[in-house]
Protein backbone atom coordinates (compact mmCIF):
# COMPACT_ATOMS: atom_id res chain seq x y z
CA UNK A 1 0.00 0.00 0.00
CA UNK A 2 0.95 3.24 -0.87
CA UNK A 3 -1.35 6.25 1.59
CA UNK A 4 -1.86 9.38 -0.38
CA UNK A 5 -3.67 11.26 2.31
CA UNK A 6 -5.60 10.76 5.75
CA UNK A 7 -8.33 13.24 6.57
CA UNK A 8 -10.31 13.76 9.94
CA UNK A 9 -13.85 13.13 9.71
CA UNK A 10 -15.29 14.77 12.85
CA UNK A 11 -19.09 14.27 14.01
CA UNK A 12 -20.83 16.69 15.45
CA UNK A 13 -24.61 17.98 16.78
CA UNK A 14 -24.44 20.92 14.02
CA UNK A 15 -21.45 22.24 11.64
CA UNK A 16 -22.12 26.10 11.40
CA UNK A 17 -19.93 26.92 14.61
CA UNK A 18 -17.21 24.89 13.73
CA UNK A 19 -16.99 26.82 10.23
CA UNK A 20 -17.33 29.75 12.07
CA UNK A 21 -14.23 28.31 14.54
CA UNK A 22 -11.90 27.05 11.78
CA UNK A 23 -12.75 30.60 9.65
CA UNK A 24 -10.99 32.38 12.61
CA UNK A 25 -7.98 29.86 11.87
CA UNK A 26 -7.07 30.93 8.40
CA UNK A 27 -9.54 27.55 7.03
CA UNK A 28 -11.76 27.78 4.28
CA UNK A 29 -14.93 25.39 3.35
CA UNK A 30 -14.00 23.68 0.44
CA UNK A 31 -17.01 21.49 -0.03
CA UNK A 32 -20.21 21.99 1.67
CA UNK A 33 -23.06 19.65 1.60
CA UNK A 34 -26.56 21.02 2.83
CA UNK A 35 -28.35 18.84 5.10
CA UNK A 36 -32.57 19.82 5.37
CA UNK A 37 -31.80 23.56 6.09
CA UNK A 38 -28.61 23.38 7.30
CA UNK A 39 -25.15 21.33 6.35
CA UNK A 40 -24.90 17.85 6.89
CA UNK A 41 -21.16 18.16 5.78
CA UNK A 42 -18.39 20.21 5.14
CA UNK A 43 -14.74 19.71 4.01
CA UNK A 44 -11.94 22.79 5.29
CA UNK A 45 -8.70 23.46 3.99
CA UNK A 46 -5.27 25.71 5.27
CA UNK A 47 -2.67 24.64 2.91
CA UNK A 48 -1.67 20.94 3.14
CA UNK A 49 -3.93 20.87 6.49
CA UNK A 50 -7.98 19.25 5.53
CA UNK A 51 -10.64 18.70 8.24
CA UNK A 52 -13.98 17.29 7.33
CA UNK A 53 -17.50 17.93 10.02
CA UNK A 54 -20.31 15.73 9.43
CA UNK A 55 -23.38 15.94 11.25
CA UNK A 56 -25.07 13.30 13.48
CA UNK A 57 -28.13 13.13 11.42
CA UNK A 58 -26.05 13.22 8.07
CA UNK A 59 -23.43 10.36 9.27
CA UNK A 60 -26.88 8.14 10.39
CA UNK A 61 -28.47 8.67 7.55
CA UNK A 62 -25.74 7.63 5.53
CA UNK A 63 -24.50 4.39 7.54
CA UNK A 64 -27.20 3.79 10.08
CA UNK A 65 -25.35 0.96 11.29
CA UNK A 66 -22.66 2.64 12.62
CA UNK A 67 -25.00 5.67 14.08
CA UNK A 68 -24.11 4.73 17.73
CA UNK A 69 -20.10 4.99 17.23
CA UNK A 70 -20.59 8.88 15.67
CA UNK A 71 -21.31 9.51 18.98
CA UNK A 72 -18.62 8.29 20.88
CA UNK A 73 -15.88 10.71 20.41
CA UNK A 74 -14.52 13.35 21.31
CA UNK A 75 -11.82 13.29 18.60
CA UNK A 76 -8.55 14.76 19.86
CA UNK A 77 -6.42 16.80 17.01
CA UNK A 78 -2.90 18.31 17.19
CA UNK A 79 -2.28 20.61 14.89
CA UNK A 80 1.41 22.13 14.34
CA UNK A 81 1.62 25.58 13.44
CA UNK A 82 4.52 28.06 12.38
CA UNK A 83 3.52 30.41 14.79
CA UNK A 84 1.75 30.06 17.69
CA UNK A 85 0.88 33.29 18.57
CA UNK A 86 -1.65 33.07 15.90
CA UNK A 87 -3.78 30.80 16.97
CA UNK A 88 -3.72 32.49 20.65
CA UNK A 89 -4.49 35.49 19.26
CA UNK A 90 -7.43 34.28 16.90
CA UNK A 91 -8.72 32.15 20.08
CA UNK A 92 -8.42 34.42 22.91
CA UNK A 93 -11.81 34.40 23.58
CA UNK A 94 -11.83 30.78 23.66
CA UNK A 95 -11.63 28.92 27.12
CA UNK A 96 -8.38 26.62 26.78
CA UNK A 97 -8.62 23.26 27.69
CA UNK A 98 -5.03 23.63 28.97
CA UNK A 99 -2.90 26.67 28.91
CA UNK A 100 0.34 27.08 26.82
CA UNK A 101 2.86 24.95 28.50
CA UNK A 102 6.29 23.76 26.67
CA UNK A 103 7.28 20.03 26.73
CA UNK A 104 9.69 17.85 26.95
CA UNK A 105 9.61 17.06 23.49
CA UNK A 106 10.37 20.60 22.62
CA UNK A 107 7.01 22.16 21.93
CA UNK A 108 5.00 25.14 22.89
CA UNK A 109 1.26 24.21 23.41
CA UNK A 110 -2.16 25.29 24.11
CA UNK A 111 -5.24 23.43 23.74
CA UNK A 112 -8.83 24.28 23.31
CA UNK A 113 -12.22 22.57 22.66
CA UNK A 114 -14.04 23.06 19.42
CA UNK A 115 -17.93 24.11 19.28
CA UNK A 116 -18.39 20.36 18.31
CA UNK A 117 -16.70 19.14 21.47
CA UNK A 118 -13.02 18.30 19.88
CA UNK A 119 -10.33 18.82 20.96
CA UNK A 120 -7.15 20.38 19.52
CA UNK A 121 -4.02 21.17 20.30
CA UNK A 122 -1.70 23.72 18.80
CA UNK A 123 1.58 23.18 18.91
CA UNK A 124 4.85 25.12 17.72
CA UNK A 125 8.07 22.94 17.68
CA UNK A 126 11.00 24.89 19.12
CA UNK A 127 13.74 25.73 16.44
CA UNK A 128 16.67 22.86 15.81
CA UNK A 129 19.41 24.09 17.16
CA UNK A 130 22.07 24.55 14.58
CA UNK A 131 25.63 23.42 15.01
CA UNK A 132 28.38 23.29 12.15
Amino acid sequence: MTAKKCTAVLFVAEIEPVVAFWERLGFAKTVEVPHGDKLGFVMLQNGPVELMYQTYASGEGDIAAMAADFRRGPTFLYLEVENLEEPLAALKDTPKAFDTRTTFYGSREFGVRDPGGHYVTFAQMAAASGGN
